[in-house]
Formats: C-alpha cells, structure tokens, sequence
C-alpha cells in the first residue's frame, strides 16, 4: 500500500529557490511510491476546542507522516500532540532553530564546538549599567570575537567584531535580542564542510568556501565542491545530528589547526539543492528511504 505524506514549508517562503526544494521532494517522493501533498502553514488551522487540540485542514488527505520542513514549532507541537509522526520532530527543530539551545544540549553531550559565551537576556526598555559584560567578553576571548545571534539562517545574524569599539557598538544592537559569543576559529576562516546526516550516516558532504567573507555561506557568495570528509568528521556530524535527536540534518564543521573538526552549527532543515548542484546526491532520496524504514511499509 502506498504512503501518503504531507510536506509543510512556510506560506511566507514562495520564492523560486523554496518551491524548487520543494519539488525536489516531491519529486523524489514519487519515485519511491510516496505521494507527497504541499502544504503551506497557514493552510493548517490549529485551535483548542472543548478543551483539546484540534487543527482544521480543508482538501487535505490524512498523512501517514509529515515532512515538516517550516520553522514553526508551534505547529509542529499541535500536530503531534494530535498523534501525527513528525520528520523532523518538533523538539529536535525547536533546539536547531536556537543557537544558545543547539551549543547547550551539544555540550551536554561533550562535543568539540569553540568555546562559547551566551549573552544574559535583556528586557526591553531597561538599560545595561556598566561594562561588566564587556570587560568579561575581553577577557574570555581574543579578537576577532564572532557574534551570533540565537535565530538566524544563510548565514546571516553571524558577525566578526575585531576591537573593542566594534564590539561596544554590536553588542548595544543586539541587547534585547538573544545572542552569543564566540572564539572565532582562524583555521577555519571562509572555509567549513556541509555534512547530511540521514539517520545514522553521512549520505552526502561539501566543502564551502569563501575567500572574501569569514563565513563559507554559498548564500554569501561562497563556493562549493565535493568533498570526501574523513572519519572523524562523519563521525562529529553524526554524533551532532543524533545529540539534537534529528532524523536528518546539514552540519557545518569547521576545520581546527590540526584539520580536526570543530562544530559550526546543525541545521534541522538543510537545503537539499546546493548539495545536488555539487555532488549529483539528492538528499531527499535517502530521508524517504529512512521515513519509510520507521514507518513501515506495510
């Protein structure tokens, strides 16, 4: 009997780019006999009625499981709290989608990462009253210091302050916005590797490159070729995906002095496209091999 599954993408994200990652898996979906329904969340209406979930979804066919590629976590959480299967889950996207989660449930597994300083939470309104934290940033960290802020994607929201002046005038902008610092890996600069993680492999990687930005973003201009990643690093990517509890992921690793790896970041939601273009890999193929693998072909 063939599966039937629905793939949600934000309404807010039509562009070009996110329509053909979509297409991608639905594509790829009907190669293994899997018919995929689009659906945008808003086309989703979650409510509390007579004291319990509900969701209202007009024209849409009962999913034996949902591709949930979106960021909305509330979602997520109303449709499996209804029981539905979720790909990812909501909490393993919920800690991707956090910087400050992502670096706290990684530590709590002892993975290489640089190290890393979270910025106390500010209200609006209020003023900080001394350069304490300042002092305390310098002290921690050489420059140039890498800010991150908690949510963000591309690439962007990721900054190199390299004095204090820099630093003062960043820090002020992002006051009320959840941020960290962090070593900034010189080893590494304009250089990382892509892994996807599907299950518990690594079924396709590149390496990114940038010779005038410090991140390797393609979005940033960078550029991409294969890459054959060694051991250690299939190995750190794994171990990543699995400690965010992640069905499928795209993690950055850096390059340490020694070439050792060093996490970037885990992305819950990887675009499949970029790594198509490189390789000739389509992701998408292995992560139905995997959804069909735990939810049975029966």
């Amino acid at each position: 009997m063939n599966k039937k599954g629905w793939l949600i993408y934000n309404g807010g994200l039509i562009s070009k780019k996110f329509l053909e990652i979509n297409h991608m898996y639905i594509s790829a979906a009907a190669k293994k006999g899997i018919e995929l329904q689009p659906v945008k969340n808003n086309e989703i209406y979650s409510f509390v009625l007579d004291n319990s979930l509900h969701v209202k979804k007009d024209g849409l066919f009962q999913p034996d499981f949902i591709l949930f590629l979106d960021k909305d976590i509330r979602l997520a959480k109303q449709l499996e709290g209804l029981g539905y299967q979720l790909f990812n889950n909501a909490n393993a996207i919920e800690i991707c989608d956090d910087k400050i989660a992502t670096f706290q449930t990684l530590a709590n597994k002892r993975i290489r990462m640089p190290k890393t300083l979270f910025s106390p939470m500010m209200f609006p309104g209020t003023i900080d009253p001394n350069d304490q934290f300042i002092d305390r940033v310098e002290k921690e960290f050489d420059y140039p210091i890498v800010i991150k802020e908690a949510y963000g994607s591309f690439g962007d929201q990721v900054y190199l302050v390299k004095n204090r002046e820099e630093l003062v005038v960043k820090r002020h902008e992002l006051l009320y916005r959840p941020h960290l610092y962090q070593q900034f890996i010189s080893s590494s600069t304009g250089k990382d590797a892509r892994l996807y993680v599907v299950g518990d492999q690594v079924v396709a990687s590149m390496l990114r490159f940038n010779e005038k930005d410090f991140r390797a973003n393609v979005t940033n201009g960078g550029m991409m070729q294969k890459f054959d990643p060694p051991r250690t690093f299939k190995e750190l990517a794994i171990k990543a995906s699995q400690a965010v509890g992640a069905d499928f992921s795209g993690v950055d690793l850096l390059f340490g002095d020694n070439d050792e790896p060093i996490i970037c970041e885990v992305n819950s939601n990887a675009h499949i496209k970029n790594v198509f273009d490189c390789t000739g890999i389509d992701v998408s193929e292995y992560i139905f091999d995997y959804i069909m693998e735990r939810i049975g072909n029966a």
